[in-house]
């Protein structure tokens, strides 16, 4: 079964080597890309969707994200409003309402969200656990987004929790809960922040997890300079995320190597923190992605239009950057190569814009822009 999807005004495919196609037409067969190009040059198909000169661009791809939790944090974010500094302190009360939970409650709570994403174009979303801290309830929740997506990430190394020791959590972390949790992860990360995971904890629990067959990314750089980005880079992790505040030296770390500095700038939006330099990364040579963050605490937007447009207004990208950063960025921050862009072979996950062009995510904020998406050439 093959599907022509024609009358697309412009294509953008997120392939460096054919970025942006006007006038085009694109073909799905078995869920898959099987050709993009100018609609005048289009084969035949057995089925035809005109989408009558609107954009098209490759679902977004989010790479960081917190899904598995109870509770709400409205009494933190309005403090905040009112003046108070965020300092992550408030993961702990998630932590306790989390644990509280039924299993059926996370489920649905996470499912909703997940939801919610497809709504607002995201069909590759990564979920991590961290608001269990203590071996049963990382498990379970590390089980429960296995029920979401592929992209699973341990974070028992979230912070430590309430009258535990720094120096016994971090054994637990990197070992017993570990083992119980690598079996429903594909990643391992850390908190590496004033007031969470020093350096040194963060290579021990990084390396145990890389031992036991995960892949690393790392939270660097959220709220102070310290070691977390180079860490990141120093071990092969695909992602540092946050890079808010980097030296020089981060800056040159993620430009020479292979690890994705992902921006999430819904943090910024909800703590009246300072927003990432997206321009001097991407001036620098380094690969940059685009994340919501969601989460109850510190950036509750289950929206990546909405993060492009905050990239593009206050960190210094422009749309087809954000574009790029929320797609095929995405995907390079889980590496992988089947997702964030359109081209041949790829999964036919693909975003239909009320608009002629992918620059109306920023030029009208706020306003609901996707009119359909396809996942894995299915219309949703």
């Amino acid at each position: 079964m093959t599907t022509l999807i024609d009358g697309i005004g412009l294509l953008y495919t997120g392939d460096p080597e054919c970025e942006e196609i006007t006038d085009a037409a694109l073909v799905i067969e078995d869920g898959l890309v099987a050709w993009t190009g100018p609609a005048a040059q289009a084969p035949d198909a057995d089925e035809r969707v005109h989408v009558g000169g609107r954009a098209v661009l490759p679902g977004f791809v989010d790479s960081h994200a917190h899904l598995i939790f109870a509770g709400d944090r409205t009494a933190e974010f309005q403090a905040r409003m009112s003046g108070e500094s965020y300092t992550g302190g408030g993961i702990r009360t998630t932590v306790a309402a989390t644990r509280a939970a039924s299993d059926a409650d996370l489920a649905t709570r996470a499912r909703s969200l997940v939801e919610e994403m497809l709504a607002q174009g995201t069909t590759t979303v990564e979920i991590k656990s961290g608001y269990g801290l203590s071996t049963e309830h990382e498990r379970r929740s590390l089980e429960i987004a296995t029920t979401l997506t592929d992209e699973t990430t341990y974070l028992g190394a979230h912070v430590v929790p309430a009258g535990v020791d720094a120096d016994d959590y971090v054994r637990l972390v990197a070992g017993e809960m570990l083992e119980a949790c690598a079996p429903y992860a594909k990643w391992v990360d850390v908190f590496c922040e004033r007031g969470a995971f020093d350096g040194d904890q963060t290579r021990e629990i990084l390396n145990a997890g890389i031992k036991a067959g995960l892949q690393a990314r790392v939270h660097a750089n959220q709220l102070t300079e310290g070691p977390g980005v180079r860490i990141a880079c120093e071990l092969g992790a695909a992602s540092a995320d946050h890079c808010t505040h980097l030296s020089a030296a981060d800056v040159d770390a993620l430009a020479g190597g292979e690890t994705v500095a992902t921006l999430l700038p819904g943090a910024e939006f909800s703590t009246r923190s300072p927003y990432p330099d997206a321009r001097r990364l991407i001036d620098a040579g380094a690969t940059v992605a685009l994340a919501t963050d969601c989460n109850p605490g510190s950036s509750f937007t289950s929206s990546m239009p909405f993060c492009v447009a905050l990239a593009v207004r206050e960190m210094g990208m422009t749309p087809l950057e954000a574009v790029r950063a929320a797609t095929y960025g995405g995907a390079r921050a889980l590496r992988r190569t089947d997702v964030g862009w359109l081209r041949r072979g790829a999964r036919a996950d693909l975003v239909v814009l009320d608009a002629p062009s992918y620059v109306h995510l920023a030029y009208r904020p706020g306003v609901p822009l996707v009119h359909q998406v396809f996942q894995a050439g299915l219309l949703l």
